[in-house]
């Protein structure tokens, strides 16, 4: 017999689903460090800041709570003002912001930073919480997007973090699932440490699914359909949607989902040959395993998917 929907938003709401109060204090937290982020750049540098928006997946509410295998993250994007996407490149900005933190937080409140792919990183001792900082020279013709640059090759992209928060709740307001099915997703995946299958590829694939199938059926059948889509498709197929419009560039990569809010962007670029089928291997083996623990009604067969902590009702 397959879980029941209450089974198993019971699972997400008691483990998977980062708690109110959790969610309360990393905003406040986040809320610090951006206004003396701002004021310190503002300071030091000639750097405008025009807006920061909290984006990535704590700002989509598809973020896990916090466990040993499932880290908390928080993206803050940054947009600069009167800056030449020519001229800049991301090492120099984010060198800015490096500098800026560096001075805000000499103590030890703040464990480490570390310049990483697209952002500057803040990781809190206390919580746990990590921040990526990531600056993006506004775009001032196109109200919210702008350009992101990538530390390790110089490549840029447009990108616009509002419009990606209101892709994900406009599949929120098609599915009351959608966001259950995305961490459901995530824990299976950070379960068996498949770290080359990203949570912005793992939402886009869910919304591709959601496209093709509809809302109908169990979530746990539409867990399971997710699955199968990877598994039969081999990511082999290229992933857009009606956001996307005309997409005039043509991709070589062994995997190609379309970023909505910008078609020139692939989201999965970086996913190798060997990753791909490795991902999709990943997705057969889950999908028997699911398919035979719901035929059995097993909740330890569930938990070779999900681990130990997979619930669906208060224990006794």
């Amino acid at each position: 017999m397959s879980l029941s929907n209450t089974e198993i938003r019971y699972y997400d709401s008691t483990v998977l689903r980062l708690p109110a109060d959790k969610r309360k204090e990393y905003h406040a937290q986040v809320d610090r460090l951006v206004s003396a982020l701002t004021t310190s750049v503002h300071e030091q540098t000639d750097v405008k800041i025009t807006k920061v928006v909290k984006a990535g997946s704590f700002a989509k509410y598809t973020i896990l709570r916090k466990t040993s295998e499932d880290p908390v993250d928080v993206d803050v994007v940054f947009y600069i003002s009167g800056r030449s996407v020519d001229q800049e490149t991301l090492g120099s900005l984010t060198q800015l912001i490096y500098d800026a933190l560096i001075k805000l937080y000499p103590n030890k409140s703040v464990e480490h930073f570390e310049i990483q792919r697209k952002a500057a990183t803040v990781q809190f001792v206390g919580s746990g919480l990590s921040v990526d900082i990531v600056p993006v020279i506004e775009d001032p013709a196109r109200p919210g997007y702008g350009w992101q640059f990538d530390i390790h090759d110089g490549t840029k992209m447009q990108t616009c973090a509002p419009c990606q928060l209101k892709f994900v709740q406009a599949r929120k307001d098609k599915d009351a699932d959608f966001r259950t099915l995305v961490r459901l997703a995530k824990k299976w995946r950070n379960r068996i440490e498949l770290t080359q299958l990203k949570s912005f590829v793992i939402e886009l694939i869910m919304a591709h699914v959601l496209a093709k199938n509809g809302t109908d059926g169990s979530i746990e059948k539409r867990f399971r359909d997710f699955l199968l889509y990877i598994a039969q498709s081999g990511l082999k197929e290229v992933i857009s949607f009606p956001e996307n419009g005309l997409v005039l560039t043509k991709f070589n990569d062994p995997v190609v989902i379309l970023d909505p809010v910008s078609s020139s962007n692939n989201v999965a670029s970086r996913i190798t040959e060997d990753e791909r089928k490795e991902i999709v291997a990943a997705a057969v083996a889950a999908w028997e395993t699911a398919n035979f623990a719901s035929q059995e009604d097993d909740i330890d067969i569930w938990k070779e998917l999900f681990g130990p902590r997979f619930k669906v009702k208060e224990e006794a």
